[in-house]
């Protein structure tokens, strides 16, 4: 298949501040990411605040804020169809033309439902005449004839119809089912006809991560898993890391997919240490739990090498797991019980820690030093599933990542778009 582009456009792009220049910055981000070539088209904004491997393409005819538009916005919020009209859009239409031949695919944010540049919208629905893209997204953030901030500035007739005219050759992807239902008043179709696509989260700008975080992310296979407990730990016999072993195939017989990463390494050093470090992968490797446990030092980008990560590293792997787990038999202190709660990230811990203990009673899940491994698991999904932000979490870590929403609901929507190679 061809690697067809896509383009999508806006009054504005980033780093113009707002929602829906927001919205376009990780859409983007996630074409480029899943190796998809696309281009943005606006009047106002600069490559560099968008992700890299991403086109910017700047007609400033289409800035709400071009002079020439205002005082032609103006005229149209008093329902009088402005001097100049027909040549705003014939430079509209062939400015937009030539950069969106080379895009089959088109994604367009709220200039099909809003009237802040009705030139554009007219040059828009005349290339859609004209040029029969593979497809066309109306994306439709907002909605002037149904908004009461809106409603008073758009008027019976054209051009202010063409935002409240169905075209069946356009894909409308609404917001929310709010939304959805407005539109499809207004319209009067079904509402079926419109996409309820939510926004998304993205995950790097949101927890802060650096681009080696979020690789060694993916490479741990975090994101699939729930819960996600962190062991931010050295490998040494004090921590008991058999016991974490143990509760992740008690979780794993739950039916749950359980991700253990231990992030410190065994010290290359210490003859006693490394030969803990093997006896951890062989009691892993029996237990059938060798995705589910996960060591940091055999997880990096180089297969086969050592890989250790500083305490930057550490702390944003704590921000993107479920919980953070010490099963240690012996601690002077516990110091990650108090960084996980400076974090806001729940702990599961042995009573018997002395941060545990001492600081913490009653803040975290303390479970006796003899509870069995199979009752852990079966403590901790109860507890987890107790906290709301925990739930919510987990939710938004399933159903609203913007590459969850990418594979699963907007690429489906364009047509013969493959990666590129």
């Amino acid at each position: 298949m061809a690697n067809d582009k896509t383009a999508v456009l806006h009054y504005t792009a980033p780093p113009v501040v707002g929602g829906v220049e927001a919205v376009i910055e990780a859409q983007v981000r996630s074409f480029v990411n899943a190796g998809f070539p696309v281009t943005v088209i606006a009047g106002n904004g600069n490559g560099s605040a968008l992700p890299e491997g991403c086109e910017l393409v700047l007609i400033p005819e289409m800035d709400t804020r071009h002079p020439d538009i205002m005082r032609m916005s103006a005229e149209l919020e008093q329902g009088r169809l402005p001097n100049g009209w027909d040549r705003m859009v014939e430079t509209l239409t062939l400015q937009i033309r030539s950069t969106l031949r080379q895009h089959p695919n088109w994604i367009v944010h709220n200039i099909f439902t809003k009237h802040f540049n009705l030139p554009l919208t007219s040059a828009l629905i005349r290339l859609l005449d004209d040029e029969a893209p593979s497809q066309c997204v109306a994306w439709c953030h907002d909605i002037s004839w149904t908004s009461p901030g809106s409603s008073g500035k758009v008027h019976p007739g054209f051009p202010w119809d063409l935002l409240r005219t169905y075209r069946e050759d356009l894909t409308y992807v609404a917001v929310s089912k709010q939304r959805q239902e407005e539109l499809a008043g207004l319209f009067g179709c079904p509402a079926e006809e419109i996409h309820v696509i939510y926004n998304g989260v993205d995950l790097q700008q949101t927890l802060g991560l650096s681009r080696q975080g979020v690789d060694l992310i993916y490479r741990l296979g975090i994101l699939e898993a729930y819960p996600v407990l962190l062991m931010p730990v050295r490998v040494t016999r004090a921590k008991n890391i058999e016991l974490a072993i143990d509760t992740a195939v008690g979780l794993r017989d739950l039916g749950t997919r359980p991700k253990v990463v231990i992030t410190g390494p065994p010290d290359p050093h210490s003859l006693e240490s490394m030969a803990y470090f093997e006896e951890l992968i062989r009691y892993r490797e029996k237990a059938g739990v060798e995705q589910e446990v996960r060591f940091v030092y055999e997880s990096g980008p180089e297969p086969g090498k050592p890989f250790t990560i500083p305490a930057k590293l550490v702390w944003e792997l704590m921000r993107a797991c479920d919980a953070v787990l010490m099963t240690s038999d012996r601690e002077g202190f516990g110091m990650p019980v108090l960084e996980a709660g400076i974090a806001g990230v729940p702990v599961i811990a042995r009573r018997s820690i002395p941060a545990v203990r001492e600081i913490a009673v009653g803040e975290v899940l303390a479970y006796p030093d003899e509870l069995s491994p199979q009752l852990a698991a079966r403590q901790i999904l109860s507890w987890l599933d107790s906290i709301p932000t925990s739930r919510l979490r987990r939710k938004v870590k399933t159903d609203f990542l913007w590459e969850n929403l990418f594979e699963r609901q907007i690429r489906p929507l364009l047509r013969r778009t493959e990666p590129e190679h």
